[in-house]
C-alpha cells in the first residue's frame, strides 16, 4: 500500500533516515572509538538500502527492511527505557507506526485484538491544513503558531480509558519543492490568514504533492489521563445545559472512573440544607445519592454519624470508608452512612465536602462494589478537581436562589414584564446615587394615559358553600362525640355526661335552624374545653378507647377538628383559581403578541385581572386606539373560553360549583403607580379612585328594581356607564354570536346605585358551552347541565 493513499495532502510523503544517517556519518570520524564504532555499524547496516535514505512510498517495504530500521534506530529506542519511555517512530499525522518502545507496545496489547489505534483529533481537512503550515515554516520560515496537541485515547486492561499527549520530534525531516509548488507571496499569507476554513484555498495556494515530505518523526507519548479527567470535568461543569444533557451524568462518571482508575466506580450527590439541617438530592437532573439511598431528603443526624458530620461540615475533610462491611460491624449497624452504603452493596466510599467560605453546600459521593479501592490515599487525588466542582456548586447555588426569587416575584408580586424597563431604569439610578455617594431615592413608579380593562370570573355561592361545609364537619364531629358519650352514660351514670350531650344537642339544634357566625367558634371551643380533657380522661382509664381513638383518627392535626366537607371546599376553591389562573396566563401570552401591556390577577373566591394598555407602558409612539378595541375583544373572548374550559372541567372537582363572569368598561385614559408598601399597581387621582370603587362593589350590584344579582351563572355581564360603550361592546358581542361564542337572548339592564356611584348599565348575554374541545354542538347553560348530569 502507498502511504500517500491514505490522505489527500501537499506533501508527497517518502519514508527516509536520510537525516539521521547523516548525523551517523558525522559521528563515524569521531575520536571517541566507541561512538564512531557504533556509527559505522549504522551506516553498514543501511549500505545495502540505499532506498532507506533515498526514501520510498510502499508500507510493505517496512517489513523489508525492519531489520536494518531497528538498528538505524537503536539509539533513539535503547533497552535501558524501552519499559519507561512511550515512544513511537511514524509518519505525522498517520496512525503508521515501523518502531515502538517495549512501554508502548504493553499498552496495545492491554487495549486487546480489537482495538484501532487513532489519532482521537484530527479531521480530514485540518491535517491538509496542518501539512500547508509545516511547509510554510520548513521552506519560507513563516511560523503561524499552528501547534495543536494530539492525543490517543487508549484503554487499559481494565477497560478505563487512558488518555496520552502525542509530541512529535521533526529533526529528522526534509522538505522540498516539487515543479508543482506555487512561489507564496506576503499577499497570499495575509489572504490565508484570514481564510482558516477555506480548503479550497488552501489547495489552490499548496496543491496537492506539490512538496515532497522526506523523513519520519519522533512520537514521545505521555500518559495525561489526570489532566484531561481534570480539564473534562472543568468544561463539563462549565457549560450551561449541563442538566439537559442525557449523557451528564455518565459522562462525569467516566471521567472520575480514568482519573481513580476505578472501573465500577459511581458517583452521587447530596445537597445540604442549612437552614433545616437536612441532606437533599438533586432535583430535576438525574443524580443519584447514595447517602439518602431512594430517599428525597433526610436529617443530618440521620444520614451521617457525629464523626463524619463533624469532619465534613465543620472540618471540611475528606470521609473515606475504605472497608464498608468492616465499618458497618465496628458501628454494631448503628452508623446510618454504613447501613445505606451497605444496603447497596457497595464496599468502599469517599465523601467529600464541597464546601466554601460559608459553608458546606453540598457531598460529592464516590462509591464502589470493591474494597479498599476508595480510601483516604486516593482520596487526595479529588483535590485538583474540588475547585471546579465547588464553582459549579455555587453557581448552581446562585441560579437557584435566581429562580427562588422569579417565583417568589411572580406568585407573591405584581412586576409584570410589561414593565420590567421603567424599575430597571430606576434600580440603575438607585445604585448609581449609591456608588457615588449621594442619597439614594427610589422614585415613584407611574404610568400616564393608561386605559384600564377589568375582568373577572367569580364562583357563585362560595360563602353559603362554604357554611354547608363547616355545618356538616361540626355536626359529623358532634354526633361521633355524643355518640361515645351516650355509651359512657349508659354503662356509668354521671349526671356531667348528661349535661355535655345536653350542649352537644343544642349545639346540633343550632346547626340544623340557625347557624350563625359564631356558631363555629363556639362549637370548637366546646370540644376543645369540653369533649377532649373528657375523652383524654377516658382513655388514660382504659375506657372505650376503639372509639375515643377512631375519634381523635378523624380530627385534623393542624385545624384540632374534623375536616371533611370543608377540605372538599377549600380544595375545590383552590382547584378552580389554580385551573383559571394558569388558563388566563396561557391566554394572556396570546395577547402580549399582539400588542405589549401590563397584566395582573390574583386569586379569590374566583380570579380577578387587571390589564392596562397605553403608549407609556410600551415606550412605543405607535399606539392606536385600535390596540385598546383589540383587547377589549380579547377579554371578550377569553373570558368565553374560560367558561367553557371551566365547565368542561367541572366534574374533577370534589363539589361542583358554577361561576359568573363581569367585565368592567371604563372609558377614560387614567393613571397608575406602584404603591411600594403594598407592592401593586393602583390608580392615581381622586376622579380615577371612582374606578377602583366600582371594582370592589359592582360585582355585589342589584338590577334595578330587583332583588337579582347582575352577575349570574351560564351569563357574560358587560358593566359600563357610556353609551358608545353599549355601542361598541354591540358589534363584539354580534361577532361573537356569529361564531356561536354567545347566544341571542341580549338583555340591557340598569344597576341600582352604588355608594358615590351612579348610572350604571350593564348588558348581559347567556355563553354558549360545549361539552369539550371537540364537541360540535352548542349548549346553554341550563342544556348543559342536563347533559352532563343525563
Amino acid at each position: 500500500m502507498d502511504i500517500n493513499d491514505l490522505y489527500e495532502s501537499p506533501l508527497y510523503l517518502k519514508v527516509s533516515f536520510n537525516k539521521l544517517i547523516e548525523q551517523y556519518e558525522n559521528l563515524a570520524d569521531s575520536k571517541d572509538a566507541f561512538t564512531a564504532s557504533r556509527a559505522k555499524r549504522v551506516l553498514k547496516a543501511q549500505e545495502p538500502y540505499p532506498e532507506l535514505r533515498t526514501g520510498f512510498t510502499d508500507t510493505s517495504k517496512l517489513d523489508e527492511y525492519q531489520d536494518a530500521i531497528s538498528i538505524i534506530l537503536e539509539d533513539l529506542f535503547t533497552d535501558i527505557l524501552t519499559l519507561n519511555e512511550v515512544k513511537t517512530a511514524s509518519i505525522p499525522f498517520h496512525n503508521l507506526i515501523f518502531n515502538s518502545s517495549q512501554r508502548f507496545k504493553n499498552i496495545i496489547k492491554a487495549a486487546g485484538d480489537d482495538f484501532e489505534l487513532k489519532i482521537k483529533n484530527m479531521p480530514e481537512d485540518d491535517v491538509y491544513i496542518m501539512a500547508c503550515t509545516i511547509i510554510m515554516k520548513f521552506c519560507y520560515g513563516l511560523d503561524l503558531s499552528f501547534k495543536r496537541p494530539f492525543y490517543y485515547d487508549i484503554p487499559d486492561a481494565n477497560g478505563i480509558l487512558r488518555h496520552y499527549k502525542i509530541m512529535y520530534n521533526a529533526d529528522f525531516i526534509e522538505i522540498e519543492p516539487t515543479d508543482k509548488a506555487k512561489e507564496i507571496t506576503q499577499a497570499d499569507v495575509d489572504e490565508l490568514l484570514d481564510n482558516y476554513e477555506n480548503i479550497d484555498l488552501w489547495k489552490e495556494k499548496f496543491p496537492p504533492g506539490s512538496y515532497v515530505f522526506k523523513g519520519f518523526v519522533i512520537n514521545n507519548i505521555f500518559d495525561v489521563t489526570d489532566d484531561q479527567a481534570i480539564s473534562t470535568i472543568k468544561s463539563n461543569l462549565i457549560t450551561e445545559n449541563r442538566g439537559k444533557d442525557e449523557n451528564f451524568t455518565d459522562d462525569f462518571q467516566e471521567v472520575f472512573r480514568s482519573l481513580l482508575n476505578i472501573k465500577d466506580l459511581e458517583v452521587g450527590f447530596s445537597v445540604y440544607n442549612k437552614e433545616d439541617k437536612m441532606f437533599e438530592r438533586v432535583y430535576g437532573e438525574p443524580i443519584v445519592s447514595y447517602l439518602l439511598n431512594k430517599k428525597d431528603s433526610a436529617k443530618c443526624d440521620k444520614t451521617l454519624c457525629r464523626w463524619s458530620l463533624k469532619t465534613l461540615i465543620k472540618d471540611k475533610k475528606f470521609y473515606a470508608v475504605s472497608d464498608v462491611d468492616k465499618f458497618y460491624e465496628l458501628s454494631k449497624g448503628k452508623a446510618p452512612q454504613y447501613r445505606a452504603l451497605k444496603e447497596q452493596g457497595f464496599k468502599s466510599a469517599i465523601l467529600a465536602p464541597l464546601a466554601n467560605e460559608e459553608g458546606l453546600m453540598g457531598i460529592l459521593e464516590l462509591v464502589s462494589k470493591q474494597p479498599k479501592v476508595l480510601n483516604s490515599v486516593n482520596a487526595n487525588r479529588l483535590i485538583d478537581v474540588m475547585p471546579f466542582i465547588v464553582s459549579a456548586v455555587e453557581r448552581s447555588k446562585n441560579e437557584e436562589k435566581n429562580m427562588i426569587e422569579a417565583v417568589i416575584q411572580q406568585e407573591c408580586t405584581s412586576i409584570h414584564p410589561s414593565v420590567h424597563w421603567k424599575f430597571r431604569k430606576e434600580a440603575r439610578s438607585f445604585i448609581q446615587d449609591k456608588l457615588e455617594g449621594r442619597e439614594p431615592l427610589f422614585q415613584k413608579i407611574a404610568f400616564e394615559d393608561v386605559y384600564p380593562l377589568f375582568g373577572q370570573i367569580d364562583i357563585k355561592g362560595s360563602s353559603m358553600a362554604r357554611n354547608r361545609a363547616t355545618q356538616e364537619d361540626l355536626t359529623l364531629q358532634l354526633n361521633s362525640a355524643k355518640a361515645i358519650l351516650v355509651k359512657a352514660l349508659e354503662e356509668n351514670y354521671l349526671p356531667i355526661y348528661e349535661q355535655i350531650i345536653f350542649q352537644a344537642d343544642r349545639y346540633l339544634n343550632r346547626l340544623e335552624e340557625h347557624f350563625q357566625v359564631d356558631s363555629e367558634q363556639k362549637i370548637t371551643e366546646f370540644f376543645s374545653q369540653e369533649i377532649d380533657p373528657l375523652f383524654y380522661h377516658l382513655l388514660s382509664r382504659g375506657k372505650y378507647a376503639e372509639e375515643i381513638t377512631s375519634y381523635f383518627d378523624s380530627i385534623d392535626e393542624k385545624l384540632e377538628v374534623l375536616y371533611k366537607h370543608r377540605k372538599d371546599y377549600d380544595d375545590t376553591i383552590a382547584m378552580i383559581n389554580r385551573k383559571m389562573a394558569e388558563l388566563l396566563d396561557e391566554k394572556q401570552l396570546e395577547a402580549q403578541e399582539m400588542y405589549p401591556h401590563f397584566y395582573e390577577r390574583f386569586k379569590t373566591d374566583g380570579v380577578e385581572h387587571n390589564l392596562y394598555i397605553g403608549e407609556s407602558i410600551t415606550q412605543d409612539e405607535n399606539f392606536n386606539k385600535i390596540f385598546l378595541y383589540n383587547l377589549r375583544l380579547w377579554q371578550l373572548q377569553a373570558m368565553i373560553e374560560m367558561e367553557n374550559a371551566y365547565y368542561q372541567m367541572q366534574h374533577d372537582f370534589p363539589i361542583p360549583m358554577d361561576v359568573a363572569s363581569m367585565i368592567l368598561v371604563f372609558n377614560q385614559p387614567l393613571s397608575i403607580s406602584f404603591r411600594m408598601d403594598e407592592k401593586h399597581f393602583d390608580v392615581d387621582g381622586t376622579y380615577n379612585a371612582r374606578y377602583e370603587i366600582v371594582k370592589k362593589r359592582v360585582d355585589k350590584a342589584y338590577i334595578k328594581g330587583t332583588n337579582a344579582r347582575i352577575t349570574d351563572k351560564g351569563k357574560i355581564t358587560i358593566v359600563y356607564s357610556q353609551k358608545q360603550d353599549e355601542v361598541e361592546y354591540m358589534r363584539y358581542i354580534r361577532f361573537l354570536q356569529s361564531k356561536h361564542y354567545l347566544d341571542d337572548d341580549v338583555e340591557i339592564v340598569e344597576l341600582e346605585d352604588l355608594q358615590a356611584v351612579t348610572g350604571l348599565k350593564a348588558i348581559r348575554v347567556s355563553v354558549l358551552y360545549h361539552k369539550d374541545d371537540n364537541d360540535k354542538e352548542f349548549f346553554t347553560y341550563e342544556d348543559l347541565m342536563k347533559e352532563l348530569h343525563a
